[in-house]
């Protein structure tokens, strides 16, 4: 039990914004993800009087609330609680561009926001690493918390106390999305999966997930992001949740997506290309397969970042 503090004076308000996340990238199940540019961005200022509320623009804001399961509550009271600090009355004021229960991290972007709302209401920082660790206890996926945390295309090691590997994405590079109106949740998609899996097929991943790296880390061989759409440990498993999803990815990569694939558990399709016009044309043709599929939802095209979460 961490003893308690009294905090002289909290500051009037702050704020933090965190960025949006795709991880897997097709193969690299668990181990790859990437930020980009969609943001949430939250205000909090400690008041003296009055009841504690929340508002919301934009995505979720019929949704977000002042329960339990807010995980950016969740990520302020455990960072508070690392500086031994009761959380606040609040008034807290939230501007969202991540759709929820979409595949691209909307949980991990509230929740590492949380933490740097809480270091900056404490005025001190966590530990070297403690931030991330608690990200990721908060989260369960060490591949949306890095990227969202630290910005750009991230490696995660997956063993314990092991630092990810981090790199700026290429500068060329765009990601085209089709975001469909149905939601994924990430737990029933992982009770999707098979409690192993051959050697063939692990083997087969490996190797797709090198070349992703390579294509991603170098800048130079972007060609190999075609590994993308070559995976067989998840997709394959959680295309009878949403059977669209070939097609769709057929769809990109016919119109000149470098390699296209689901983001997160979905439902997002995520494509990567080498230019702004490539990128465009994909979105474009997702759209037109999600219609011929009888799927709502809306197109976008947006960067990776380099820049991860901050306090503003």
């Amino acid at each position: 039990m961490k003893r308690r503090r009294e905090v002289p004076e909290w500051p009037k308000g702050v704020t933090v914004e965190a960025p949006a996340s795709s991880a897997n990238l097709g193969p690299g199940f668990d181990a790859l993800a990437i930020a980009l540019d969609l943001w949430l961005r939250v205000t909090v200022s400690p008041i003296d009087a009055g009841a504690e509320s929340i508002s919301v623009e934009g995505e979720g804001k019929d949704e977000i609330g002042l329960d339990a399961g807010n995980r950016f509550l969740i990520g302020l009271e455990h960072g508070l609680e690392e500086f031994g600090l009761e959380p606040p009355v609040m008034r807290i004021e939230m501007s969202n561009q991540i759709p929820l229960a979409r595949g691209l991290g909307s949980s991990a972007a509230a929740s590492v926001a949380g933490l740097l709302a809480a270091e900056a209401l404490a005025g001190e920082k966590l530990a070297d690493g403690k931030l991330l660790a608690l990200a990721t206890e908060i989260e369960q996926h060490p591949d949306n918390a890095s990227a969202t945390l630290l910005g750009g295309f991230v490696i995660v090691g997956g063993g314990s106390g092991t630092e990810p590997a981090r790199f700026d994405p290429p500068a060329s590079l765009f990601a085209a999305l089709f975001m469909p109106d149905v939601a994924l949740r990430t737990a029933a998609m992982r009770e999707a999966l098979p409690a192993s899996v051959s050697h063939r097929d692990a083997t087969h991943n490996v190797g797709r997930t090198a070349m992703i790296v390579a294509a991603l880390a170098s800048g130079s061989r972007l060609d190999m992001l075609s590994a993308m759409s070559d995976d067989k440990l998840h997709e394959p498993y959680r295309v009878p949740h949403f059977p669209q999803l070939p097609e769709l990815v057929a769809a990109a990569r016919s119109a000149g997506a470098l390699g296209a694939s689901l983001s997160g558990a979905g439902s997002t399709v995520i494509a990567l290309a080498d230019d702004e016009a490539a990128a465009k044309r994909a979105a474009a043709a997702m759209a037109e397969a999600a219609h011929r599929l009888d799927l709502a939802g809306r197109a976008t095209v947006v960067r990776p970042v380099a820049n991860g979460a901050r306090i503003l």
